[in-house]
């Protein structure tokens, strides 16, 4: 009986400390609100995004947020992507370059032939 009767005044004091910590207890304001974790941009606002940018990206952690390994993959295959696009620009711009050098002369040549 002595046994039962410390049981259910330890229980007793325990539930009364706990409703005293949540009721009661502490500071009356609020808690603060916790700021949310965002990406921290690293991208470069001044220039167009290279492939060393996207390979230096990391998304924040969330309890039930993402599977690392698929997003890693999309941003593989976004930056090899961006540089295939990179190398055939400047493929292209370059050609256009070349054909702009060469266009006076050869509309000069097709000017003298219709003559």
């Amino acid at each position: 009986m002595f046994m039962f009767l410390f049981l259910v005044v330890a229980l007793a004091v325990v539930i009364a400390a706990v409703t005293l910590a949540v009721v009661g207890g502490g500071e009356s304001a609020p808690l603060p609100e916790a700021a949310p974790e965002r990406l921290d941009d690293p991208l470069p606002p001044d220039r167009p995004v290279d492939r060393a940018d996207i390979d230096a990206l990391r998304f924040p952690l969330a309890l039930r947020g993402y599977r690392m390994a698929d997003v890693d993959d999309a941003l593989g295959r976004l930056g090899a992507e961006i540089s295939e696009r990179d190398a055939r620009i400047a493929d292209l711009e370059a050609a256009l370059a070349g054909a702009r050098a060469a266009g006076p002369a050869t509309d000069e040549r097709a000017e003298g032939d219709h003559q």
